[in-house]
């Protein structure tokens, strides 16, 4: 049965390889393993180790306790929580999204951000 930590701590791998633009495989590679091995930490099939989770963290240009953020004093029953909830993270279209809106030039993006504000504010 998953643990919904590696769950979580998966799902902020994923989350992270996607924004950088890195693949399953690529990030394979900088870690010296198999793309298959990713697939299983992204899924939480697999529990990360500590060390394993140092060279991902190396690799994608990220401090290690991003990958537990969002976890608190209990952990396991507020990711048991967040998986029940579903995430929007774990949707491509939204992570697409999310990466290309941090592509914008910063004075583009404020712009926009205060647009998409206003038009959620009419509906």
């Amino acid at each position: 049965m998953k643990h919904p930590v590696d769950v979580h701590v998966g799902k902020r791998i994923r989350h992270r390889r996607w924004m950088v633009g890195m693949t399953q495989q690529q990030l394979a590679e900088r870690v010296g393993i198999k793309f298959q091995q990713i697939q299983k930490y992204e899924t939480g099939m697999n529990r990360v180790s500590a060390s394993r989770l140092w060279d991902i963290s190396e690799a994608m240009g990220v401090e290690i306790n991003f990958f537990f953020d969002g976890l608190g004093r209990n952990s396991s029953t507020e990711a048991q929580g967040l998986t029940e909830r579903g995430d929007f993270m774990a949707d491509k279209e939204a992570l697409e999204l999310v990466r290309s809106y941090y592509s914008i030039p910063e004075n583009q993006r404020r712009r926009l951000f205060e647009l998409a504000r206003v038009l959620s504010d009419v509906g």
